[in-house]
Order: C-alpha cells, then sequence, then structure tokens
C-alpha cells in the first residue's frame, strides 16, 4: 500500500459539510444492510491496479469541469458544471459537496479530492444525482465504485456507516490470522485513514486515504496530461 497524508498539509473539516456527511453515513448504512461479496482484506487489496487504472480514467471528466485548466475545480466552475447538466442542486448544496471534497481547503478540488467527489454522487444515489451520474458519464465507473463502497462495507463489521480501529484490525486478523505483526498493521491502516483523529472513520476519510494506497497523489496533475 502507498503513501500517506504527508507534505506538510493538514485536512481539515467544515461543520458545514455535516448535513452531507450524515446523508453519507445514512447511505452507508443502507448500504451495508446487504452485506459484501469481500472475504478478507487481501481481497481488497488484489483489486487495487484494476481501481487505479479506472480511477486514472476520470481525468477526462475531471479536465470537462476545470474550465480554466489550472488544475483546481473551483466551487464556481462545480455549479456552471451542474447547470450545464440541468441538475437542480441549490447553492448550499453545491457549497456542502465541495467543501466536504475540498480536504485541504485550497478552495479548489484537486484530482484526487474530484475522485471522492465522484464517489461520493454515486453513494449518494437519489433521482437526482442519478441522472447526474449518467449524464457525467460513470456508467463505466460505477463497478469500480461499488468496490469501494463493498470494501467500507466490509471494514464496518457492524453496520454502524463508520470504521473503528478495532474493526480495522479485526479485518486485518481475518487475512492475517497468527501473524504477529498483523495488529500493528491494522492501526497503522486505521491512522492512515482516520484524518480527524477522532476514532472513527468515515467513507469520505476512507476513500482519501484509498486514493494513497493505490497511487493517487493530489499533486501528480500534469504527469499525464497531453
Amino acid at each position: 500500500m502507498g503513501g500517506v497524508i504527508g507534505k506538510g498539509d493538514t485536512p481539515r473539516y467544515s461543520s458545514a459539510a455535516t448535513k452531507l456527511e450524515q446523508k453519507m453515513v445514512d447511505a452507508m448504512q443502507q448500504r451495508a444492510q446487504q452485506g459484501t461479496s469481500l472475504k478478507s482484506f487481501n481481497s481488497v487489496i488484489m483489486k487495487f491496479p484494476k481501481i487505479d487504472e479506472n480511477l486514472r480514467n476520470c481525468r477526462i471528466i475531471f479536465q470537462q469541469f476545470d474550465e480554466d485548466s489550472n488544475g483546481e475545480i473551483d466551487q464556481l466552475e462545480l455549479k456552471h458544471c451542474f447547470q450545464k447538466l440541468d441538475i437542480s442542486f441549490t447553492d448550499e448544496e453545491i457549497k456542502d459537496l465541495f467543501e466536504a471534497c475540498d480536504i485541504y481547503e485550497h478552495m479548489g478540488m484537486k484530482f484526487n479530492e474530484f475522485i471522492v467527489f465522484l464517489c461520493l454522487v454515486y453513494l449518494l444515489n437519489d433521482p437526482a444525482v442519478s441522472e447526474a451520474r449518467k449524464r457525467m458519464g460513470l456508467g463505466n465507473l460505477e463497478p469500480t465504485f461499488e468496490t469501494l463502497v463493498d470494501a467500507f462495507v466490509f471494514l464496518d463489521k457492524n453496520k454502524d456507516g463508520y470504521v473503528s480501529k478495532n474493526e480495522v484490525i479485526e479485518a486485518i486478523n481475518e487475512t492475517s490470522a497468527g501473524e504477529r505483526s498483523s495488529g500493528r498493521i491494522g492501526v497503522k491502516r486505521f491512522e492512515e485513514m482516520d484524518w480527524d483523529k477522532n476514532g472513527t472513520v468515515t467513507f469520505k476519510e476512507f476513500l482519501f486515504a484509498f486514493t494513497r494506497w493505490v497511487g493517487i497523489d493530489d499533486n501528480e496533475d500534469d504527469d499525464d496530461d497531453e
């Protein structure tokens, strides 16, 4: 698994995103009732290369949103895109969604933050968002997003919409039974996910950690742009 946060940036959490994050928790609780097809943490790791490849394909969508081609999507660009797609989100809803994904408060979503945005759009399954997914061309990416949701459900043993340190350790132990290092690995993975250090991990935190694990960096912007 790849890097952790680092680079001197400290993620922040805005109270403005509280309503949105509660919607995410509620959606994840509902999804957890369906169970998961994953049997071990290793089965998640085995999917990393394919997930990495598919997520990098999101760059085409990212470039469509990034109207001034500066490598970031600001709140106005996000609003313009929603207007073009005829998605009836209020200014407050767009602001909350933007702030939830602009985790470093750069006032612009980098590519890895945009991936989190797309996956949250996938998770928030109401009629307007469902139409948005189709118009944004997310149909081919939905299996990848579903795998990420499935991985979180696998970790969320008690189905409360959050992942605790004990749940991560339990998931690692199921894969590495008898290995003395499994507990330490579980703690390390949890610390990589628990960005606000409150002892629980939301789906959003999990997604940000996951983009690091598969090697998608917030500063890789121009490497593969033509």
